[in-house]
């Protein structure tokens, strides 16, 4: 039995899967159906704090969360200690989440050209700052989000900051910002920070199947998971690692017709909760055919179709036969 519950400051999560923040992936709905299949926490989109704080925040933070989904964490971006108070402070009042993330890990140039994300951690008065001012004003536990370095003293000298300035936890993802998403994730870089903290430690990267999730688990000792990108257009990824670390078995599954269902389920999410118009539907149709013999004819017909509600229409009335799909052995 590898799956423990996880203590963040004061909360405790039923478990140690995690569902990481992504930037036009992880809304209510999406995070809803990961929950469903078994995440133990979730985390909001990233939210720019000055967008936060300059634009209109009720279309901003529309459908940010529902009574259904806790425990759910909230994760800011930015490079002002002052903004960053000011957002947290709001998010608190208003939302009442589980958690606030500091995002230090973001390698996108639109996010690090702005000082922020992995920018961040070029500056270690910042990164102090920056926690140290939001675990003194928030009742919230605040947690950070990071990269490594190329040293791994860096990486450990951050990490032994964050956890010195408050933080209740740190996720590490195991690669470096330039490598974006290339090459592997580094998990001795990762162990070497939950040797070296007494917070709970989050390894993050390259987590996508049962077997990754249990490697990364016994060779880091980490006391949880951040699954990401392999839960895109897949959240049945969390039952079948929870299934796995818990049983030492794994699911029989019929992937494409739990793909296609997952979708369905996904579209009647987003419109139960209104948020079909602010989601990219053409592009998530496409994680949830990723891999799946026979996609190519479902895209086909996606991409020549004018808007969201056509796609909906589309989903909602096929089958996998009228789709042209056919059953994996």
């Amino acid at each position: 039995m590898k799956l423990t519950k996880l203590k963040i400051g004061k909360n405790e999560t039923p478990g140690n899967l995690l569902l990481a923040p992504m930037a036009d992936v992880t809304n209510l709905a999406f995070r809803l159906l990961c929950r469903q299949n078994g995440a133990d926490l979730t985390y909001t989109e990233m939210i720019s704090v000055d967008a936060l704080l300059n634009e209109n925040q009720k279309s901003l933070l529309k459908g940010l969360s529902s009574p259904e989904d806790r425990p759910f964490g909230v994760q800011l971006v930015g490079s002002s200690p002052e903004k960053l108070r000011e957002a947290a402070l709001f998010i608190e009042d208003e939302y009442r989440p589980e958690i606030i993330d500091v995002n230090m890990g973001c390698p996108a140039k639109r996010i690090t050209g702005t000082g922020c994300g992995s920018a961040l951690l070029n500056s270690r008065t910042l990164v102090y700052e920056i926690i140290s001012e939001l675990t003194e004003v928030l009742k919230t536990p605040v947690t950070a989000k990071i990269r490594i370095f190329e040293n791994d003293e860096k990486t450990l000298e951050i990490a032994r900051l964050i956890e010195k300035a408050g933080a209740s936890a740190l996720t590490v993802h195991g690669r470096k910002a330039r490598q974006m998403y290339s090459g592997s994730s580094d998990l001795k870089a990762i162990r070497s920070v939950k040797k070296e903290l007494s917070i709970p430690v989050i390894a993050n990267g390259d987590i996508r199947d049962e077997e990754s999730a249990e490697v990364t688990l016994d060779f880091t000792g980490c006391d949880g998971l951040m699954i990401g990108r392999a839960a895109m257009g897949n959240p049945f990824v969390f039952k079948r690692i929870r299934h796995y670390l818990e049983t030492g078995e794994k699911l029989e599954v019929d992937r494409q017709a739990q793909q296609l269902e997952d979708f369905k389920n996904y579209i009647a999410l987003l419109e139960k909760y209104n948020l079909c118009s602010s989601t990219n539907l053409r592009m998530h149709a496409h994680w949830f055919t990723k891999g799946l013999c026979g996609s190519r004819q479902l895209r086909e017909k996606i991409n020549i179709l004018k808007d969201g509600k056509a796609i909906i229409e589309l989903i909602k009335n096929s089958s996998k036969e009228e789709l042209g799909l056919t059953r994996l052995n």
